[in-house]
């Protein structure tokens, strides 16, 4: 059946799944694709449209799967091809689509095609990688992970010269130069696509090519290689989606949506950080500033929003002296950090306080772009700063108060279950959040449904309105059918908001939330006291028209 929706992204609500943590389906302490399948009915219920998931190919997993080995096959640990056919179908009878992971930059060093690259320079895989003489070369070019690689030039023994990579030492970067890479991506993309996948989030995109005396970043070549790819894409499998991961200021993202015809999507990583410090300084000023200095993008593009993801709460798009301030206020203790980040889940961070949880999603959702949820914040999941790396916010789903949290039947899983006395899965399980009319969960469902209901929240355009208040954010949302205003106070005080909207002054106010009229006078000032934390959406309902 032809895609009819070719813009399905811009309505949709995603969902990320680490699917090593959602559900075990077969017993073996991993969460795969056996487990994701069962819970399919989950996310109906939610009513999420789209879900994202972590890689899921054979690696040997040095980079938590981002190192990939195979770009045909699924890692054993999640299950097998058969299984993933199994989940598209099932996916799809709900009616929910399914986007994963694809690393473009560069491959794992236990690749076969690296494997054979570096044993001799007649290999015909030699130039699929970056090589040289020298580790001199493309000195200008900044290290990503200066924590832990002394250069972006490792020296392979075996081959007897140098491999470039932009990330670890154990991902050599591709050489998108030559044309047999860029043909076996698109072979890659046609064997996913063909069996029913949806789209992919690009991984590591700014990287792709390397030129000499320049930053090796968002080069014009790599725009040729990504619109290349856009229009195979469009023309072999339709309503297919490329999802750009590069964390990067708006402006700088800018090129990557082009006309219209490179990606439909890219992740809006700098609004992310200035909702968490807005929240804490009680002041909107930052949220606005970066929002009004992201420019315009196609009509057929939208941004990719989140609170939270599998990454560190990154701190690249701010100043030196907002990080400091960022990891005071957020992460005191030095567990919390972890590279220009913070490594802590949605409810931690937010003191667990269901005010600021709400007032966050729902500005999230107020928001120009597509939403993505994480795993478990729905439900209000901690974090285990006491794990390595990232691993503090990738434990097991806690779907009710049993052993592992009912993620897994085995004795020993890939991490230890949330067990506290304030986010231990006794407490804080899909089970109980269900039952429980009150919970996250059901306002998480809520929200989503409401959005839907409105599509001017993900289409229409959006204006900041002056509140005369620096703690109270008013975002005007407008189509030809509908107009929303969004509130939200970002102080832990009351205060008192006056919008000057002249050109709704006669329309009933219809606050969205509590299903009540707004009880604000009908001339040109609106005036609205707010509670702490509180927020509204007020629907602009015309004279004589009954919504």
């Amino acid at each position: 059946m032809a895609e009819t929706n070719l813009t399905w992204y811009k309505d949709a609500i995603f969902y990320e799944v680490y699917i090593r943590a959602f559900k075990d389906g077969n017993g073996d302490g991993h969460g795969d694709l056996i487990g994701l399948t069962e819970e399919l009915d989950y996310f109906k219920n939610l009513g999420v449209d789209c879900l994202w998931l972590s890689p899921m190919y054979p690696s040997p997993l040095r980079d938590d799967g981002y190192d990939i080995s195979d770009y045909y096959n699924i890692h054993p640990d999640y299950g097998t091809l058969d299984d993933f056919k199994r989940l598209i179908a099932e996916a799809k009878k709900r009616g929910i689509r399914i986007i994963t992971d694809l690393v473009m930059n560069h491959t794992s060093d236990m690749h076969p095609w690296f494997q054979s690259a570096r044993q001799s320079k007649d290999s015909p895989y030699r130039d699929w990688y970056v090589w040289s003489d020298t580790d001199e070369k493309y000195s200008e070019t900044r290290i990503i992970f200066l924590d832990t690689e002394p250069s972006n030039w490792t020296y392979d023994e075996v081959a007897g010269q140098y491999f470039w990579h932009r990330f670890y030492r154990t991902q050599p970067d591709l050489n998108w130069d030559n044309p047999a890479v860029i043909e076996e991506f698109k072979n890659i993309a046609r064997f996913w696509l063909s069996l029913g996948l949806d789209g992919f989030r690009a991984d590591a995109v700014p990287y792709l090519i390397e030129r000499e005396g320049t930053s090796n970043e968002n080069l014009p070549e790599t725009h040729v290689i990504l619109k290349n790819f856009r229009a195979f894409m469009e023309e072999e499998f339709p309503g297919a989606i490329l999802l750009g991961e590069a964390n990067m200021w708006p402006w700088d993202l800018r090129p990557y949506f082009a006309d219209g015809d490179e990606f439909q999507m890219c992740f809006h990583f700098p609004v992310m950080p200035r909702l968490f410090m807005a929240v804490k300084k009680g002041d909107a000023a930052d949220v606005i500033n970066i929002m009004e200095r992201t420019p315009d993008i196609p009509d057929n593009c939208q941004w990719c929003t989140f609170l939270r993801n599998h990454d560190e709460l990154t701190l690249e798009m701010v100043t030196e002296e907002e990080r400091q301030w960022m990891w005071q206020q957020y992460a005191p203790e030095d567990r919390m950090r972890l590279n220009l980040g913070i490594r802590r889940r949605l409810a931690p961070l937010l003191d667990n306080d269901r005010r600021k949880i709400e007032l966050l999603n729902v500005v999230l959702f107020s928001l120009p772009g597509s939403p993505i949820i994480y795993y478990g914040d729905e439900i209000g999941m901690g974090d285990n700063i006491w794990l390595f790396d990232r691993n503090g916010v990738r434990t097991p789903m806690q779907w009710k108060d049993a052993p592992n949290g009912g993620f897994s039947t085995a004795d020993e899983t890939y991490a230890p279950v949330i067990d506290d006395e304030v986010y231990g899965y006794q407490e804080v399980n899909v089970e109980n959040a269900l039952l429980n009319d009150c919970s996250l969960w059901h306002w998480t469902r809520y929200l989503i449904a409401m959005r839907k209901a409105h599509p001017v929240l993900s289409r229409g355009t959006y204006t900041f309105v002056p509140t005369g208040n620096p703690a109270v954010l008013a975002i005007l949302r407008e189509s030809e059918d509908e107009v929303i205003l969004a509130l939200a106070n970002f102080s832990d005080e009351p205060q008192v908001a006056r919008l000057h909207l002249p050109q709704y002054a006669e329309n009933e106010k219809k606050e969205l939330f509590s299903h009540m009229p707004h009880g604000c006078a009908r001339d040109e000032m609106h005036r609205t006291l707010m509670e702490p934390y509180e927020y509204q959406w007020l629907l602009m309902v015309p004279n004589g028209k009954d919504q």
